[in-house]
């Protein structure tokens, strides 16, 4: 049996193993398994190691996980190999065990959000203008690909200016490559309205308030919230109080895991099937 499993703490909210489960159905690929792992703080190194030797023990092989918080900047440090986007973000959540026992590291959280937004949302970032709420590891997963999609403008905007600042000094490069404006603001001195919104801070786990004036909003324009389920509904209703199109991270969850399924298994998963899947348990 090929043993995958998603880390964080918490973690037993995670929907990642029914995600994957039915990814493994509808691909022929039963002879996995993906569970959840409560990896306590400051163990995430012997958390891997306990993983990949328990497995053995079982007569099976660890191939793989999806690391989610706090883990994300620590399991960059464990490989051997990282993939160009995950170095760009600092940040990784999926790890491939290789049959060498190396380990290679992805970010598939930003093209998850790019796909979610432009083949489920049909949305085209093509020339839009995007403003980027944050500049934490979630943040700094996606700004690469958001550039790479095409937006012509991105403002990445948080409390602590000298983060968005030192976000965009190291995505410069990929902004100059696409012809892109990349700016960096405080969260009260945004200027001007976008078409799409992403909020990437933590405001709407914690039950905060939105950290932005509505005026950021263009009417019509769309509005994502990373998070999922209640923790979104604040920053949706918000939204679309303000004539946006609201859109909670379910997508971009399902995504991301479809991009580490194809990592792992050579295979892309029908993403867009098991969304409305999902979506629909979850009515």
């Amino acid at each position: 049996m090929d043993l995958y499993c998603v880390m964080g703490n918490p973690v037993e909210h995670s929907r990642s193993p029914r995600i994957h489960a039915r990814f493994a159905e509808l691909c022929g690929r039963q002879q996995m398994e993906y569970g959840r792992r409560l990896i306590p703080l400051g163990a995430f190194a012997e958390g891997i190691a306990a993983f990949r030797g328990e497995a053995a023990e079982r007569g099976d092989v660890a191939r793989g996980c999806n690391i989610t918080v706090p883990f994300k900047f620590e399991a960059a440090a464990l490989a051997q190999h990282t993939s160009e986007r995950a170095l760009l973000a600092q940040a990784v959540n999926t790890l491939r065990f290789d049959a060498d026992g190396g380990i290679h590291a992805d970010n598939t959280d930003g093209i998850g959000l790019v796909n979610d937004i432009v083949r489920n949302a049909g949305v085209p970032l093509e020339g839009k203008a995007l403003l980027l709420i944050g500049a934490g590891g979630a943040a700094a997963g996606v700004l690469g690909p958001l550039l790479d999609a095409g937006a012509s403008r991105v403002v990445v905007a948080n409390r602590t200016v000298d983060k968005a600042v030192e976000l965009v000094r190291r995505h410069a490069a990929v902004a100059l490559r696409h012809g892109a404006s990349l700016e960096a603001w405080a969260l009260d001195e945004v200027p001007g309205a976008f078409d799409v919104v992403v909020n990437a801070t933590a405001s709407s786990l914690a039950g905060d308030a939105v950290p932005v004036k509505a005026s950021v909003l263009r009417e019509g324009g769309l509005a994502v919230d990373m998070m999922y389920g209640p923790a979104a509904a604040g920053f949706m209703a918000w939204a679309q109080a303000h004539g946006a199109v609201a859109r909670d991270g379910l997508g971009m969850l399902v995504e991301q895991a479809a991009e580490s399924f194809e990592i792992w298994r050579g295979v892309r998963p029908p993403s867009a099937q098991v969304l409305a899947e999902i979506r629909a348990e979850l009515k």
